[in-house]
C-alpha cells in the first residue's frame, strides 16, 4: 500500500480537520448503555441477549433411556445369537415412552421397549427391533449388541449444575430448544432496543409510488430498518419526512415515546435544505432538550455524521448521511456497535468477523480518510481470502450492495491499494467453514 505523510486529522482538500473514525465510534458507544434486563417467557425471548448463565437443574437425560425401538436385554441371555443360531427370549413387559413405573429385568427374559422409554434396572443393552422377529410375547434375537449399545445414559448430554447457555448469548432457535430441554419456561434477558428510523428529503417517495422528475424511492428507510432488525433490535420505520423543519421536529417529538434509539438519514451536510441539522442544532434545539453534535468524520463514504440525545428523555440519536451507501456504511461502523451494546452483547461481533485478505485488484483511497470499500471475497488457490471492489467509490451507487460480501478497510495515510496487498476486511456475515 502507498502511504504518504498525511496526519490523522488532516484533510486532503484543505477544508479543516476530520474526527477520526475510532473517536466517533466512542462517541456513539458513550451515548448508550445495556438495557435493564427483564424476565420473559421463553417463547418471547428469541433474538434477545441472555442476561444470566442458565444452569441445568438436573442431568440430561434425567434417566437411562432407550435410543431405539427394540428389546432391553441382559447380555448373557443373548450370548452367541446370530442369523444361523438365533436366541429366543420371553417378553415379560412392554415399556412405552413416558412410563414411570420402575422395574428390574429378570434374568432369562427381556422387555419390549420404545425409543425414549426408561431402561429397566439390570438391562445392559437394547437390541434394535430390526435384529429380531418383532415378537410380542416371545422374541427371537439374531444379533448380539455391545455393552450399553442403544442405551442413553442419564447425564450423558449434561450433568446437573452445568451451564448450558452463557450470559451474553443472543438467543437463536437452537438455544431456545436447549433452554426448554432443561425446563426453563422463563429467562432473564436484555430487551431488544426499539429503534425508530426516519428518512428525510422532499425528493424521497415510498417504494411502489410512481416517480415524478427529480424524485427517488426511499432505499434508506428500508435498509436501516432491516439492518437494525438484523442486529436484534425492534425497528419501526417512519414514513418519509419532507425537508420541512416544523414537520421533522413534530415527527421526532411524537416518536420519542416509543424509541430507545432514533436513526435518521439525510439532511446532515452543509446544504440549504439539510433539515436534520437545522432542527437538531442551535437555540431551538437546546430549548427542546436536543443535544446533538455534528462532525466531519474521517471516513469514506459517510463523512457528515451526527450523534447525541433527543429531548429531556435523552433518547440517543444517530444522524446518518442520505446517500444509500454512506448510510449503510455509517450504520455498520457506528450504529451497529451501539445497538449491540444496548442488547448486552459482549466481545467481538460474531456476524461481523474481521479477517486479513489479499487485494485482487488495485484501487485508490483518500489518504485523509479511513476508507470502507464494498468488496466481494473469494477463496484463492492459496486458501486465503481474496477481495475485489464491486463498484466505484460513488456513495450513490447502491445496487452493488447486493453483491457486497465484505467491507475492505483502508487506513488513514494510504493513497492506494495494490494487487497482492493485504487488507483488513469486515465480513458481512460469518465466514463459512472450509469443506474438507
Amino acid at each position: 500500500m502507498s502511504a504518504p505523510h498525511v496526519g490523522p486529522h488532516a484533510s486532503s482538500h484543505g477544508d479543516g480537520p476530520f474526527t477520526p473514525v475510532a473517536e466517533h465510534v466512542r462517541t456513539c458507544l458513550d451515548l448508550v448503555r445495556p438495557l435493564p434486563p427483564l424476565d420473559l417467557a421463553l417463547r418471547d425471548a428469541l433474538g434477545c441477549v441472555l442476561a444470566e448463565d442458565v444452569v441445568s437443574p438436573r442431568p440430561l437425560p434425567a434417566f437411562d433411556n432407550s435410543g431405539m425401538d427394540g428389546y432391553a436385554v441382559r447380555l448373557r441371555d443373548v450370548e452367541g445369537a446370530s442369523e444361523e443360531s438365533p436366541v429366543g427370549l420371553p417378553v415379560v413387559v412392554d415399556i412405552a415412552a413416558g412410563s414411570g413405573d420402575p422395574m428390574r429385568l429378570p434374568g432369562g427374559a427381556c422387555a419390549r421397549i420404545m425409543t425414549g422409554a426408561p431402561v429397566p434396572a439390570g438391562a445392559e443393552a437394547v437390541v434394535p427391533v430390526e435384529w429380531t422377529d418383532r415378537g410380542v410375547a416371545h422374541v427371537t434375537v439374531r444379533r448380539v449388541p455391545r455393552p450399553g449399545q442403544h442405551v442413553r445414559r442419564a447425564g450423558e448430554d449434561v450433568a446437573a449444575g452445568v451451564v448450558v447457555v452463557e450470559a451474553g448469548t443472543r438467543l437463536q432457535p437452537r438455544h431456545v430448544g436447549v433452554l426448554a430441554a432443561v425446563g426453563r419456561a422463563r429467562v432473564r434477558v436484555r430487551p431488544r432496543p426499539r429503534v425508530v428510523v426516519v428518512s428525510t428529503g422532499t425528493e424521497v417517495v415510498e417504494p411502489g409510488a410512481a416517480l415524478a422528475p427529480g424524485q427517488l424511492h426511499d432505499a434508506n428507510g428500508y435498509l436501516l430498518t432491516a439492518a437494525a432488525e438484523d442486529v436484534g433490535a425492534l425497528a419501526y420505520r417512519v414514513g418519509v419526512v419532507a425537508d420541512d423543519a416544523a414537520a421533522l421536529a413534530s415527527v421526532l417529538d411524537d416518536q420519542l415515546v416509543r424509541a430507545d434509539v432514533v436513526v435518521t438519514s439525510g439532511g446532515v451536510s452543509e446544504g440549504a435544505y439539510d433539515t436534520v441539522k437545522e432542527v437538531l442544532s442551535g437555540r431551538a434545539a437546546e430549548r427542546a432538550g436536543h443535544r446533538v453534535r455534528f462532525e466531519r468524520v474521517a471516513v469514506q463514504p459517510g463523512m457528515p455524521q451526527g450523534a447525541g440525545t433527543l429531548g429531556e428523555q435523552r433518547v440517543p440519536v444517530f444522524t446518518l448521511p442520505g446517500n444509500p451507501v454512506s448510510s449503510f456504511v455509517s450504520f455498520e461502523v457506528f450504529v451497529r456497535p451501539a445497538l449491540r451494546r444496548m442488547l448486552g452483547a459482549q466481545g467481538p461481533d460474531p456476524d461481523r468477523p474481521r479477517v486479513r485478505a489479499v487485494a485482487a485488484e488495485r484501487w485508490t483511497s483518500p489518504p485523509a480518510k479511513e476508507q470502507y470499500v464494498r468488496c466481494a471475497w473469494t477463496r484463492g488457490h492459496d486458501g486465503r481470502l481474496h477481495v475485489a471492489p464491486v463498484s466505484g467509490h460513488g456513495s450513490h451507487l447502491v445496487t452493488a450492495l447486493a453483491r457486497t460480501t465484505c467491507l475492505a478497510v483502508v487506513p488513514v495515510g494510504t493513497s492506494e491499494v495494490e494487487v497482492g496487498d493485504e487488507v483488513e476486511c469486515v465480513l458481512l456475515g460469518p465466514l463459512p467453514v472450509e469443506q474438507p
